[in-house]
């Protein structure tokens, strides 16, 4: 461990830091920056993290991301997703495939950012990361009962989420949900998701609306950014994955599509675009909208718990399913240039209170007080077995 790193633990009042992480991670959406962002804010505190990858292979602009970061390792496996159809001899597989790597790594800490894996009988206290999840996802999105494929999906979470040594959520509105949709333990902490402002500067701002995501996704709602489209004053502009998994491709007629772009290309146009428009119908944190506000876009957003949570007064809010009103907001924006600024500044101060020091910070003291848990468990269960005291597994 580096002087700096032990001075830096020492500061925050630490007795006791990880030297190696074990964490999993998909490469399909927002979950891949949020674990690369992390392991790379956990550098310079002298923590190695091994990040084991499953679901479809990463990309070579994600494998270039990754060697990037010093002390990070890639692992990737070939299984399914727990989220996705059928998954469950793949993620029984995979859960050997990371006990195996447990034993080859010897983490003093597994960080799930996923929820079966959490029943494995690990050697090390358990943290799993709740991003998202089915069943609130069918609830914002569907608005319908749960169909009876997905009941297994429920048992498999709740189980993961109760054997956890610690759940985390990336807001106070995903926290809730777990605990409305599972049997979910009665504290979940939350610590917010992070971007770094030096990756998200404001350029010389232009007349357009910029939009970001998977074109097929009903929770992220870039169709009605589309529908929009045709009434707003400005050119509106759409980065994204234009292919559903089944293969369908999505066409918007009214916008410029500019199909998926690398990190670097998305963010040169959120330093450019006045206005970022995501009207998310799901969302529980929206990193793509922490990189937009550290652009200083002005803020148009569905009118959801998560993102008033996050974003309170620094962002207008629409009803995510009315493409008019949507429309009428962002040209009220375009119509007020002073307001538009104003509220543009706003967002920005509001995302620099998402920095990866802060968020590093909440992760090492979670991981601290798991190590000092495991460590007070361990003290007592010795002294009972010195003293001849029987145990809760005697």
């Amino acid at each position: 461990m580096e002087p700096r790193a032990d001075s830096q633990l020492a500061e925050f009042g630490y007795r006791r830091r990880p030297r190696r992480i074990l964490m999993t991670a998909d490469t399909v959406g927002g979950v891949w920056t949020y674990a690369l962002e992390l392991a790379q804010s956990l550098a310079p505190h002298g923590i190695e993290v091994t990040l084991a990858s499953m679901g479809p292979s990463a990309n070579a602009a994600q494998k270039d991301a990754a060697s990037r970061i010093p002390n990070l390792a890639l692992v990737e496996g070939d299984f399914k997703l727990e989220w996705m159809d059928d998954p469950w001899h793949d993620v029984a597989k995979a859960g050997q495939w990371l006990l195996d790597l447990e034993n080859r790594v010897e983490p003093d800490i597994v960080h799930l950012n996923g929820y079966a894996h959490a029943t494995l009988k690990w050697n090390c206290p358990v943290m799993v990361v709740a991003h998202s999840c089915v069943l609130s996802w069918w609830r914002a999105v569907e608005q319908t009962e749960l169909p009876i494929a997905w009941h297994n999906y429920r048992q498999h979470v709740s189980r993961g989420l109760r054997e956890a040594d610690v759940v985390v959520a990336p807001s106070r509105a995903m926290a809730s949900a777990l605990q409305f949709h599972y049997e979910a333990p009665q504290s979940v902490e939350v610590i917010y998701n992070a971007a770094d402002e030096a990756n998200f500067q404001p350029s010389r701002k232009e007349d357009f609306v910029f939009s970001a995501g998977r074109l097929w996704d009903q929770a992220k709602n870039i169709q009605s950014v589309a529908r929009a489209a045709q009434d707003v004053l400005w050119p509106v502009v759409v980065a994204g994955e234009d292919r559903a998994p089944g293969g369908a491709k999505v066409v918007f007629n009214k916008v410029r599509l500019l199909g998926r772009l690398g990190r670097h290309e998305t963010a040169a146009y959120m330093a450019r675009a006045s206005i970022y428009a995501f009207p998310a119908r799901y969302e529980p944190f929206g990193l793509s909208i922490l990189e937009a506000a550290l652009s200083e876009c002005a803020l148009v957003l569905g009118d959801i718990p998560s993102l008033r949570e996050i974003w309170g007064f620094a962002a207008v809010f629409v009803d995510p399913e009315d493409s008019q009103q949507l429309a009428a907001s962002i040209n009220d924006l375009i119509l007020e240039p002073s307001r538009r600024a104003a509220l543009a500044k706003a967002a920005r101060q509001r995302a620099l209170c998402f920095s990866p020091q802060s968020m590093v910070k909440q992760y090492l003291n979670a991981y601290s007080r798991l190590l000092e848990t495991r460590t007070c468990l361990e003290v007592v269960e010795h002294q009972q077995n010195r003293s001849g005291v029987p145990t809760c597994a005697s």
